[in-house]
């Protein structure tokens, strides 16, 4: 059976780039639809997703047993 920690941030791993994929996406979509020159949604989506994936990765780093 694999390591219980290799499954973990494997995880989170997988969970920080859907993330990113998916705010980009958005990003993308609403940044067109608006029809703004300047990209605003498609660099703030991604930051704020991920600080927010990288709060997640300490919260769950840092948890004490």
């Amino acid at each position: 059976m694999p390591d219980k920690n290799f499954l973990k941030y494997a995880g989170m791993a997988t969970q920080f780039l859907a993330t990113l994929g998916v705010a980009f996406f958005v990003g993308m979509k609403l940044d067109a639809w608006i029809g703004w020159k300047f990209p605003l949604f498609l660099i703030l989506l991604p930051l704020l997703g991920l600080a927010g994936t990288l709060w997640a990765v300490y919260k769950d780093t840092n948890s004490k047993p």
